[in-house]
C-alpha cells in the first residue's frame, strides 16, 4: 500500500510542479550553469547506495589548496531560495519513482556514515528513506544528530499510513513556515562525526 501510495502521489506532484520544475532548471542554468542537478551517492534501505537527486543550489568554488569553500560561501541567492521553500527536493520524486525513497522515511544521508552508527541507530537503515521523515517535522537541520536519530529510529518502529500523511501535513505547514532549514552555524547541517558514547541505544 506504502509503495503505491508512494508511485500515485509522486506522479501527481511531478505534473502539477513540472512548470515550476522547468523554471527552476532554466534558472539555475542562467546563474550558475551546468550541471542542473546535484547528484550525490546516499545510504538507502539495508545501507545500500543509491544516487540522490536535488537541484544544484551552490557553485563550485575552490580555495587556494583546491579545497571546496564552506557551503555558505557557495550558496547562492536562488539556491537559499530554492532551499527556503524545499523547492530543491523536487527531482526526488524521481528518486520515489524509481524506487530508491519513500515520500516518508528518514532522510537519506551520506555514505561514510555508515561505520559511525551505533546499532540503534542503524535501525534507521530498515526502511527506505524519505523525502520528508519524523525528524523533518520535528526540527529539520535545526536538531542534533542524535535527536534525529532517535526520531528517526522511533517512525521505523512506529510506522503507519495515517501516521506517514499526518508528517506529509506538518511537512507542508513547514515549508510554509520555513522552519528549521539550517543549523544555527552552517548553510546546511554540520557533518556527523559519530555518536560521543557509541553504547547509546
Amino acid at each position: 500500500m506504502k509503495r503505491t501510495f508512494d508511485i500515485i502521489v509522486s506522479l501527481i506532484l511531478l505534473t502539477l510542479t513540472s512548470p515550476i520544475i522547468v523554471i527552476i532548471a532554466i534558472s539555475i542554468r542562467f546563474k550558475m550553469g551546468a550541471p542542473i542537478l546535484f547528484k550525490q551517492k546516499r545510504a538507502g534501505k539495508h545501507g545500500n547506495a543509491f544516487s540522490l537527486y536535488k537541484f544544484r543550489t551552490m557553485k563550485h568554488l575552490l580555495d587556494n589548496q583546491d579545497e571546496l569553500l564552506a557551503d555558505h560561501l557557495r550558496l547562492t541567492a536562488l539556491g537559499t531560495f530554492l532551499r527556503k521553500y524545499s523547492l530543491d527536493e523536487l527531482p526526488q520524486f524521481i528518486n520515489v519513482l524509481k524506487g530508491d525513497m519513500s515520500l516518508v522515511g528518514p532522510r537519506p544521508l551520506l555514505l561514510e556514515y555508515l561505520s559511525l552508527y551505533t546499532k540503534e541507530q542503524n535501525v534507521r537503515h530498515d526502511v527506505k528513506p524519505g523525502i520528508t521523515g519524523w525528524a523533518q517535522v520535528n526540527g529539520r537541520n535545526a536538531i542534533t544528530w542524535e535527536e534525529r536519530f532517535k526520531m528517526d529510529t522511533w517512525y521505523v518502529k512506529n510506522q503507519t499510513l495515517r501516521l506517514d500523511l499526518k508528517i506529509l501535513f506538518m511537512t507542508i505547514i513547514k515549508v510554509i513556515k520555513k522552519e528549521g532549514i539550517t543549523s544555527q552555524d552552517h548553510a546546511s547541517m554540520e557533518k556527523f562525526t559519530g555518536t560521543k558514547s557509541r553504547t547509546i541505544t
